[in-house]
């Protein structure tokens, strides 16, 4: 996979994990998706960080791939308790994410 691609797989991320985090706001009920906003805000910020090195060919751009690809995993996992359509989409996009980050590192 050619770092364009990942890249865009990063930044699809981002755009669900910004958007769920927004709507996971408007929610009756917050407090219960508390871990759902976090997990898409560190998740945005990683892949956005990583799509960055990746930009400018870092050295360092491969550690952050493993890091990113963690962090969409766990992302992923905490939208897939949520019936909240934003939250499906969040989920399928970190899970495309991460396995954009996979067939990176291989």
């Amino acid at each position: 996979m050619t770092n364009k691609n990942l890249i865009e797989a990063l930044n699809n991320c981002i755009a669900h994990c910004n958007y769920c985090a927004g709507a996971c706001l408007k929610e009756d009920n917050v407090k219960m998706m508390a871990d759902c906003i976090h997990s898409d805000i560190v998740c945005a910020e990683i892949c956005a960080t990583t799509a960055k090195l990746l930009a400018m060919d870092s050295d360092m751009a491969r550690k952050m791939v493993e890091i990113c690809k963690e962090a969409c995993e766990k992302c992923a996992q905490e939208c897939e308790q949520h019936d909240h359509q934003h939250c499906k989409d969040c989920a399928e996009a970190c899970r495309k994410c991460a396995e954009a980050c996979s067939a990176y590192l291989s």
